[in-house]
Parts: C-alpha cells; sequence; structure tokens
C-alpha cells in the first residue's frame, strides 16, 4: 500500500499478534513510543503530533488500526468510519468493566519496540477513542510512560460508563500494581470535556499520586483534541516532558 505524502519518510511494516494484523509507520531513533490514533484514524493533526515527539530524540510507532491514512479529520470521514468501528470486535464500546481484544495487540507491538529499540521501557500514547488504552497497555512491563489523553471508552452513557475505565477488573489491579511500582500514569484533557466523563476522579481515586492530572482551560467551544485538532501547547510540553523524564534518564 503506497503511503500518502503527510507520511513520506516514515517507514511502513505490519505487527502481527493474537490473530490480529495491522499496518505501522516507523520514524526516529532512540527510546520508544507509540503514538495510537484517534478517530477518524491517523490524520494530518495525527502526524505533525508524532513528528514532534521524534523530533525530541524518540523512535515512534503508529499502528494503523482503521480509517485511512492521511485522511483529513472531517465530520464526514468521522461519520464514515464511526459505523465500522462500532462492529469491529477489536473495540469494547459500551460494555463497562472490560478490556478492549486490541489491547493484546498493542502491548505485544510496545513489547516488540522495546526490545528493537532497548532503554528502560516505551511510552503509549492513547487519544480519545483509544485514550484508555494506554493504560491497558501497561500491564506489560515493557510499557514505562503512559499517557492517556482525553479517553472516550466506554461512550459516557450513564452514570458507570461515564466512571469506567475500559479495564477489566484484573487489568485494573495490574494497572495499580505497576503505578505502585513507581510507573506513574499522564493524562491531560480540556476541563469539562463530557466524552471523558469522570473518568479522571477515577484514575485520581484508584492510582491516587501515580496519577498526574492535567486539565486545561476550556474556552467553551468544543475543544476535546488536546493534542491534535484542538492542539495545547502546554499539554503537548507536558507529554514530552514526561517522556523525557520517564525514557530519557541522564
Amino acid at each position: 500500500m503506497t503511503s500518502p505524502p503527510v507520511l513520506d519518510g516514515w517507514v511502513q511494516g505490519i505487527h502481527t499478534a493474537d490473530g490480529r494484523t495491522h499496518p505501522t509507520y516507523r520514524r526516529g531513533t532512540g527510546p520508544g513510543v507509540v503514538v495510537i490514533h484517534e478517530l477518524p484514524g491517523i490524520t494530518p493533526e495525527v502526524v505533525a503530533f508524532a513528528e514532534e515527539v521524534v523530533a525530541e530524540g524518540f523512535t515512534v510507532v503508529m499502528p494503523h488500526l482503521f480509517g485511512t491514512p492521511g485522511a483529513p479529520g472531517t465530520v464526514g470521514e468521522v461519520l464514515r468510519v464511526v459505523p465500522r468501528v462500532c462492529v469491529n470486535r477489536e473495540f469494547t464500546i459500551l460494555a463497562a468493566g472490560r478490556t478492549s481484544p486490541v489491547a493484546g495487540w498493542l502491548r505485544s507491538l510496545a513489547r516488540e519496540l522495546h526490545q528493537d529499540v532497548g532503554g528502560p521501557g516505551v511510552g503509549v500514547v492513547g487519544m480519545c477513542f483509544t485514550g484508555g488504552f494506554a493504560l491497558a497497555t501497561m500491564v506489560d512491563p515493557s510499557v514505562a510512560a503512559p499517557v492517556v489523553a482525553q479517553p472516550s471508552l466506554p461512550m459516557p452513557v450513564g452514570k458507570r460508563r461515564k466512571a469506567d475505565l475500559g479495564l477489566s477488573p484484573a487489568d485494573l489491579d495490574s494497572v495499580k500494581s505497576r503505578v505502585a511500582q513507581g510507573c506513574s500514569v499522564l493524562g491531560v484533557r480540556y476541563d469539562g470535556d463530557p466524552a471523558t466523563g469522570t473518568r479522571f476522579e477515577t484514575l485520581q481515586r484508584e492510582l491516587g499520586d501515580g496519577f498526574l492530572r492535567v486539565d486545561l482551560p476550556s474556552t467553551g467551544r468544543g475543544q476535546h483534541a488536546t493534542l491534535t485538532a484542538h492542539r495545547s501547547q502546554e499539554a503537548v510540553d507536558r507529554v514530552l516532558a514526561f517522556f523525557r523524564q520517564r525514557l530519557q534518564p541522564s
């Protein structure tokens, strides 16, 4: 498959695990970071953020899970992709207390990247639809810097789903154990973003000081995507500093 111009310079590959295969895009040198795209896919804004991570001295791998690589994040593109995602069994859209099946594939990807580039571990950032996937990957010890950006699954319908982290009880216990061992979780969102429900409160309660919470002031204009479409320099700076601290120890 030919890559779109926005992905020029990125090396395309594939990763297979748990009976699943997805394309990947890789660029950079240094410790590894997995950047998991949001809806509707690997948009130019997602690539731009990934390029910023590369420029900071990291090897970035972007898995392509859905959508069309390089397509703009328009409302029309979102409406085209959402029905396909909602029936995809890799993703748990509505059920609370469950980990999406794609988490196993993402853990394998992070583990392979760590084995390839070395270092203290890899970073993983998930955004919006994939925000909670960064938590699910840290069950694997290869993940040393998980970033949860405006997590939106399960869909925030009802009190229970609004508070749910998209993790099975066993995976939540594993995450809490990792945090107790010193693996902090960074979370960024716009204050009052309804898509995130009350998940940050859940993370604060479950992880205590191990959850590094960043609530960005919102202008009230539907701001949601902290690192991409509604990019906040503060959010990007906090994420990059977190990766440097966790993955590039002096």
